[in-house]
């Protein structure tokens, strides 16, 4: 059996909105931040993020669920929906700073997505295909990705 590799697919940078929330629920706090656009640059494609949101599920054991779902416009003009679905955690103290608007390390925090890809452009139809994990930053107004495709 062959063992998972990763290959750089591409690079994003997510312009996000406020955080909304929902208040809190059976689960944990329910809120939703909107994905308002930024770009995305890999070795086979680039273009624009196209308006999303991120779902998210604040659990009382300090995780972050995270359920986005964006679109990307490729510069050649295919449109490719984009599931991203992960978790962030990490001391309190670093949440807290994130929570303010902060600017953290990412390396003192849990930032992980696992996203799936859909689109019609048949020049991207390997997309269709392709599983990848990112790794994941957050700035006050901003989501910094670097997402892998596992080969």
């Amino acid at each position: 059996m062959k063992m998972p590799e990763l290959e750089l697919l591409m690079q994003l940078a997510v312009d996000v909105g406020e955080v909304v929330t929902m208040g809190e629920g059976p689960l944990g706090e329910r809120r939703v931040v909107g994905i308002l656009g930024g770009t995305f640059e890999g070795p086979a494609l680039g273009g624009e993020i196209l308006p999303g949101a991120d779902w998210q599920l604040a659990r009382s054991d300090g995780v972050l669920e995270i359920d986005a779902r964006y679109a990307l416009r490729e510069r050649t003009g295919g449109i490719v929906q984009v599931l991203s679905q992960g978790y962030r955690h990490g001391p309190a103290e670093v949440l807290a700073a994130l929570g303010r608007g902060e600017a953290v390390d990412p390396a003192s925090y849990f930032f992980r997505t696992v996203m799936r890809f859909e689109t019609g452009a048949p020049h991207l139809a390997w997309l269709n295909r392709t599983i990848a994990v990112a790794t994941g930053e957050r700035r006050a107004r901003q989501v910094l990705l670097k997402a892998f495709a596992l080969i």
